[in-house]
């Protein structure tokens, strides 16, 4: 299928590795030009090294969760020309009790995970809007309708990440223009690898026994009954970054493996 993507110009934020890099990667080879976006120069180097490879790949240091780094990131994108995709994957989770979380840890997660989605909307929709056409995928969480007691503030921000996208397909009413959010559950990311290997030895089992044990004690809903992959949830949000995807607007996309136990 062609996706019809070849020469958009994208933009894909927190894409030095996981799922952003996976996004950035499958863009490429449908041919679009990929802005990658990180906090640290040498990660988004080495990242956009290897991208490369799959076509042509820009880079964009900034951290978006701060007004100066979303500002070097919008000067970098729009010194390209006008943006016909926008992935907004940029995020951050953290464990603490609800009883726990300062007021600047809260701050830091809405930062994180809403602000910089806000940042980036904020001056690409209109551009979109104006040009009658664009594509927006606002990475969230399940964890934003099936929310975690053990990660409160996180749950919130991706709760709000749905809202945003929500509010914001709105606006697009009667043009070309999309906005959806996406719902990842757990994924196989580096940050993911290292954890559940690193539960396993702290248990004792082989990692497949390991995770196998994980989905029966804690996500026992969830129907796959395994970690998804990268790619699998990068090919999900490439497909709704193309016109192919056109009758799809304002909607919460699940890319959980069936967790989120409702109709």
């Amino acid at each position: 299928m062609d996706l019809k993507l070849k020469g958009k110009l994208a933009l894909v934020t927190g894409s030095t590795a996981g799922i952003g890099k996976g996004v950035a990667k499958l863009l490429l080879q449908e041919g679009a030009i990929v802005v990658i976006n990180g906090r640290r120069l040498e990660p988004l180097q080495e990242a956009a090294g290897e991208l490369s490879a799959y076509g042509v790949c820009h880079m964009a240091c900034g951290d978006l969760s701060t007004p100066e780094g979303a500002q070097a990131v919008i000067d970098a994108v729009d010194a390209l020309g006008e943006l016909d995709v926008f992935v907004g994957n940029m995020g951050a989770y953290k464990g603490t009790p609800f009883a726990e979380i300062s007021d600047s840890e809260w701050e830091w997660m809405m930062n994180t995970n809403l602000y910089s989605q806000i940042r980036m909307c904020r001056h690409f929709l209109p551009q979109m809007l104006r040009r009658n056409c664009g594509r927006m995928v606002l990475v969230a969480s399940e964890c934003g309708v099936k929310p975690l007691t053990d990660m409160v503030h996180y749950s919130v921000s991706k709760t709000a990440v749905i809202g945003l996208a929500r509010a914001l397909a709105e606006l697009t009413k009667g043009t070309k223009v999309a906005v959806n959010s996406l719902l990842p559950g757990l994924t196989w990311t580096e940050n993911t690898a290292a954890y559940q290997t690193d539960r396993a030895r702290r248990e004792g089992k082989a990692l497949d026994q390991a995770i196998r044990e994980y989905f029966v004690n804690y996500e026992p809903t969830q129907l796959l009954q395994r970690i998804t992959t990268v790619e699998e949830v990068a090919s999900t949000i490439v497909y709704y970054c193309s016109e192919v995807a056109a009758a799809t607007n304002g909607a919460t996309i699940r890319a959980e493996g069936g967790l989120i136990r409702s109709i």
